[in-house]
């Protein structure tokens, strides 16, 4: 934004370097097995003899079983002969096999495993089934879409709006210019915009280090009026910052002395935040971490647990964890980690670099598959300005192929809004 330190001027490329993925094993279960016994024959009824002598000369032609002549004595219930009495425990054997294979399992008591993102994070564990496993040289878990496709506008369910993690939905992607500016505009000059060559905007929406905290413009109705007029959204959180950050006025927002926890409360706050706003699961929400002291080991290692556990955080409550850093300090050392294998790293890249021209895919300080594909936003220019349909902002400049917001309800739109789509 406007009020951003210009980033450092560009150094020499990164080695490249990839990571070897690995398979977790699978798991088998040994199946069970139960045993019957054969009544005993002096308690069979004469109806069961009967069902058995029936059963016996449908499906055994065996010489040995012919049935007893009508006019044979009828024998009493307590006493069968000693043929039928064979007869009687084979079928009813054969009889109480099937009824074992028909019915269903008898209920058992087993207790569930709590998910893996409920249990306290560890650096060695494995990671889970629900948490994405970053590839070696990627790091984009774009999924297939289109900002201007009818689902892209569609609703993303509420799981993640109510705080519990569900079955992430797909990203949507945008791929052109866009522009962010320090205060959302008015309604009035978003559609006065859209004759600019800019397809996405990118919105302060939450954190307490962001210069322009009130946003007075910033509403449910104002998102859902400049989705309907055709704009894509890029929501950033600018939240705590790194202890050595560049910027004088960051410094009273420094990560403290829990950068895990710290991390962990304030992703909880940005999917709060987004979701008040209709800002729905499968979103892309941006981290904004400015430029910070370059060399310095300690406030590094300290930033990256801060953004690690808010990335965790975000992805688990099934937002797309995003990040915004100057290349040559933020985006570098996260480009370190991603060669070193960490795990809990962004999923789309958003680098500062004001050289005045895009240069989306061949940054110097990233490898030239990470964050690919639809995962890099390019920030080429910032604190210009720039005036469409007579109306004026200060604003940086953006390059980009990555995912926008998606929204979770309908906001009542004026028809003046709507109507106004970009060619």
């Amino acid at each position: 934004m406007s009020t951003r330190t210009p980033p450092p001027s560009e150094a020499a490329s990164a080695s490249e370097a990839a990571s070897a993925s690995e398979a977790a094993p699978g798991s088998e279960a040994a199946p069970g097995s139960e045993a019957t016994s054969a009544p005993d024959a002096a308690s069979a009824s004469a109806s069961a003899a009967a069902f058995a002598s029936e059963a016996a000369s449908e499906v055994a032609p065996a010489p040995a079983l012919v049935p007893a002549p009508p006019s044979a004595p009828v024998r009493p219930r307590s006493a069968p002969p000693p043929g039928a009495r064979a007869v009687i425990a084979v079928v009813m054997a054969a009889l109480a096999g099937t009824v074992l294979l028909d019915a269903p399992p008898a209920a058992t008591t087993r207790t569930e495993r709590p998910p893996a993102t409920t249990r306290a994070a560890s650096d060695t564990e494995p990671a889970s089934d629900t948490e994405p496993v970053p590839a070696p040289a990627t790091r984009s878990t774009a999924g297939p879409g289109s900002a201007d496709s009818p689902a892209a506008s569609g609703s993303a369910g509420s799981s993640a709006a109510s705080g519990s993690a569900g079955a992430p939905a797909a990203p949507v992607h945008f791929a052109g210019k866009a522009f962010d500016t320090c205060e959302a505009p008015s309604l009035t000059v978003m559609r006065a915009w859209r004759g600019s060559p800019y397809g996405a905007v990118g919105i302060y929406f939450g954190g307490r280090g962001r210069g322009c905290p009130v946003q007075k413009e910033l509403t449910p109705a104002w998102v859902a009026s400049a989705h309907a007029m055709g704009w894509r959204l890029l929501p950033l959180f600018v939240g705590s910052q790194a202890p050595c950050v560049d910027s004088l006025a960051k410094r009273r927002f420094a990560i403290g002395a829990d950068p895990k926890g710290q991390g962990t409360r304030e992703g909880g706050d940005a999917v709060r935040a987004a979701s008040a706003l209709g800002i729905g699961a499968g979103s892309p929400l941006y981290l904004d971490i400015e430029a910070y002291r370059r060399g310095d080991t300690a406030c590094a290692a300290t930033t990256l647990s801060f953004v690690r556990a808010w990335n965790k955080e975000v992805r688990r409550l099934g937002y797309l964890p995003g990040f915004y850093s100057s290349a040559d300090t933020g985006v570098r050392d996260m480009e370190t980690q991603r060669r070193a294998g960490t795990k809990d790293l962004p999923d789309v890249m958003w680098f500062a670099r004001w050289r005045g021209q895009p240069a989306l895919l061949t940054e110097s300080v990233l490898h030239p598959e990470a964050w690919t594909p639809h995962a890099r936003i390019h920030q080429y220019a910032g604190n210009v300005t720039e005036t469409y349909g007579g109306r004026t902002l200060a604003i940086d400049r953006n390059a980009m192929d990555a995912p926008v917001a998606r929204f979770t309800s309908r906001v009542p739109v004026p028809l003046s809004f709507a109507a106004s789509r970009h060619p």
